[in-house]
């Protein structure tokens, strides 16, 4: 039997994922390992919260795929049952301030002693210490203090956020999936389990790792608007078109470059060379007039297929329309919402379910029925759902 068979929901399925409600990088997390297979159950509390969640969680596609199990730890009984639950888990995550968790009776020390093959993984935005890591903060507060938030843009105009892409999604989510799943790997090579702290600092550096490489060695200046990849440098910006919309050419490499100039009927020998920042203001003038002669499509038509990287910049419904992600499927479903990522040739993913399987169903899967739970907590009563 061909082993792939096992794995009908993706290279994750049948691992069991313990999932704290929190805002910020825990849920993408826990809809990346739904999307994999993993069976996730939610634990949410009974008590109301202000999380001024943007979408209503009920039709928010990262919260897909979970089990929805009500538990409040604030009491006793459902803190035993979550820690039966604990005791079949491969993985646990959350995302609460350093300190929350132990303070509820469910940290670390109490969760891997009552399952020492237990993956703890936490997400912070400032980590599990230092002078910060008991203040709030969101994605732009992250990345303004690690160097990242300066780094992009124009000189004089205020720093932009990129979204909450660069500290929640990349610098933690991606980060805490990582994190977990390879301390997994070590846990099923015969180690221990372990606490993962994946704060979005950490993360938000690493992804930084290039950028001071290149600072080190002089090839990068802390005055914005002055390096290749933050988005001013004449070769690797967004130009407006002449019907108000844009381009975005990076064309880098000289051989790319090149392409570009051809494109834009630009003799290299009347311009300041390429590497010559001093002159990159007047080069990006020269560039720029060339691009608002035509509408961005035209340009996007002369381009397309070429080497010379010029590209259109396209809204959200536009980019669904794309060929290129039409072809590929990027956008799926009538919401047209970005598809399961990465691909897998033996084990496809797709979107997990927008509702998990019933909670009490789901700990039946795991070898755990209402009856052990009830013994766990010394009462007839299930927790909620």
């Amino acid at each position: 039997m061909d082993a792939t068979c096992c794995f009908s929901r993706g290279p994750l399925t049948g691992l069991k994922i313990i999932e704290f409600a929190a805002i910020g990088p825990v849920p993408y997390c826990g809809m990346l390992l739904a999307d994999m297979g993993a069976d996730v159950i939610l634990v949410d509390s009974p008590r109301p919260r202000d999380t001024r969640m943007p979408v209503d969680p009920a039709r928010d596609p990262l919260w897909r795929g979970r089990s929805r199990l009500l538990l409040d730890m604030k009491d006793d009984k459902d803190r035993e049952r979550l820690l039966v639950i604990v005791e079949t888990a491969d993985i646990l995550i959350e995302g609460y301030r350093p300190g929350v968790m132990e303070r509820l009776g469910v940290g670390p020390d109490v969760c891997l002693k009552r399952n020492p093959q237990l993956v703890y993984g936490r997400a912070t935005g400032w980590g599990q210490s230092g002078p910060l890591s008991q203040t709030a903060g969101h994605d732009p507060n992250y990345v303004a203090l690690m160097g990242v938030l300066h780094s992009i843009g124009y000189p004089d105009r205020p720093p932009t956020p990129p979204l909450n892409l660069v500290g929640d999604f990349a610098g933690g989510s991606l980060f805490l999936a990582m994190g977990v799943l390879a301390a997994l790997t070590c846990v099923r090579a015969g180690g221990k389990g372990q606490v993962v702290d994946a704060a979005i600092v950490d993360g938000a550096a690493s992804l930084m790792t290039m950028a001071y490489a290149m600072r080190a060695n002089g090839q990068w200046s802390d005055r914005r608007g002055t390096n290749l990849l933050d988005g001013s440098c004449p070769f690797g910006s967004a130009y407006e078109t002449a019907d108000g919309r844009y381009v975005m050419a990076c064309c880098l490499e000289p051989p790319f470059y090149a392409q570009m100039l051809r494109g834009l009927d630009l003799d290299p020998a009347t311009l300041p060379a390429q590497d010559d920042r001093s002159r990159w203001p007047e080069l990006r003038a020269r560039i720029g007039a060339v691009f608002r002669t035509r509408t961005r499509d035209e340009w996007a038509a002369l381009f397309e297929r070429t080497d010379a990287c010029v590209t259109p910049v396209l809204d959200m419904g536009e980019a669904i329309a794309h060929p290129q992600n039409k072809e590929r499927g990027v956008f799926v479903g009538a919401d047209h919402l970005p598809t399961a990522a990465p691909r897998f040739s033996a084990t496809p993913t797709q979107h997990a379910p927008a509702i998990g399987v019933a909670p009490l169903g789901l700990l039946e899967q795991w070898g755990i029925g209402p009856a052990g739970l009830q013994r766990a907590s010394g009462d007839r009563d299930g927790p909620g759902s």
